[in-house]
């Protein structure tokens, strides 16, 4: 039976900010009498993620995806709830707590700037404790998965974007974590580069059963990687299930343009009773929900002579856009 290595019930989290009026006067009365007020970006959330599950987390700039990300591996202390993660609390940040997580942010860097990523590789093996040959035989395998070999002896600042995200991973992976928590892993990463990425964690994910958590605004990492997805908007969660389901919600309908034999098949296909939204001579574009697709698409092809068809739905982007927005959405 898989156990659940993410036990998250009723988290909320608070900060405390301050504001002071502008120009020289607000500064002076902020200096004397500072006014703060608690501003609630995490609300009363509950979840729970398998071992081995790679769980995509979807949401606005500023709902709330990061912060959950720290607290989950201990960077933040929550304000409320509680957090169980690999039968530990992160905010303790216990020494076998820290061996078995890893924390990836595509904004940040980890390597030595003026120094070959194995200089970096090695430093980190001596803070996990591993000896010079176990630390070998890991980058090494993990070169090999990540498709790195020369850029290893090259100094850090001489890489390419791309070359130096694998070597950061590289780093952050030397000591085999179960649990990958990836904030923006792919930002600014090239198509090819991109690719290459979510190649090797799909990879990763099945040799070692790592379970993974990941933050993008790339609608490919995580369609590619994920099949549940958390909806984050504004500190709350909006959905915690099956990427396709939500898919089919988002989008209920289904496109079809029909290419009839002649004008007048067409006509008679329209006149049918189906949603038309286009008719040009033999074509003609119905709506159908996606509950009765496949019982429509039989009766059509039963009972009209076709001459070919296709299916059109929404970009997987254009139907995410619609809850990577600030206000609200009802999914």
């Amino acid at each position: 039976m898989v156990q659940n290595i993410i036990d998250v019930r009723n988290l909320s989290k608070s900060f405390d900010i301050s504001s002071k009026e502008p120009d020289l006067k607000g500064t002076i009365k902020h200096f004397f009498r500072r006014k703060t007020k608690s501003l609630k970006v995490i609300k009363d959330i509950s979840f729970k993620i398998k071992e081995g599950e790679i769980v995509g987390f979807l949401g606005a700039n500023g709902a709330g995806k990061t912060t959950i990300l720290k607290m989950l591996c201990g960077l933040i202390y929550p304000s409320e709830g509680s957090i169980i993660v690999s039968g530990h609390l992160p905010f303790r940040r216990k020494e076998n707590f820290l061996k078995n997580i890893t924390l990836i942010m595509g904004q940040k860097q980890q390597l030595i700037w003026d120094l070959p990523p194995i200089e970096s590789f090695y430093l980190n093996a001596s803070i996990y404790e591993l000896d010079k040959f176990e630390a070998k035989r890991r980058i090494k395998k993990l070169s090999d998965m990540l498709e790195i070999d020369d850029e290893l002896f090259i100094p850090v600042r001489k890489l390419s974007l791309g070359q130096r995200m694998k070597s950061e991973l590289l780093a952050a992976l030397i000591h085999e974590p179960n649990i990958l928590f990836l904030d923006e892993p792919t930002l600014g990463l090239d198509i090819n580069a991109q690719r290459n990425l979510r190649k090797f964690l799909k990879k990763y994910n099945k040799e070692t059963n790592a379970t993974i958590c990941l933050t993008s605004h790339y609608m490919k990492d995580i369609t590619s990687l994920c099949k549940r997805v958390i909806c984050v908007q504004n500190g709350s969660i909006s959905y915690d299930g099956k990427l396709d389901l939500l898919l089919k919600r988002l989008s209920p309908v289904k496109e079809i343009l029909i290419v009839c034999h002649s004008e007048k098949d067409a006509t008679k296909l329209e006149s049918s009773g189906y949603s038309v939204k286009n008719k040009t001579k033999n074509e003609i574009t119905i709506i159908i929900e996606n509950h009765h697709f496949t019982s429509s698409l039989k009766t059509i092809l039963n009972n009209f002579d076709i001459k070919d068809l296709y299916i059109n739905e929404p970009p997987v982007d254009e139907i995410i856009g619609k809850i990577l927005v600030k206000k609200d959405y009802d999914i």
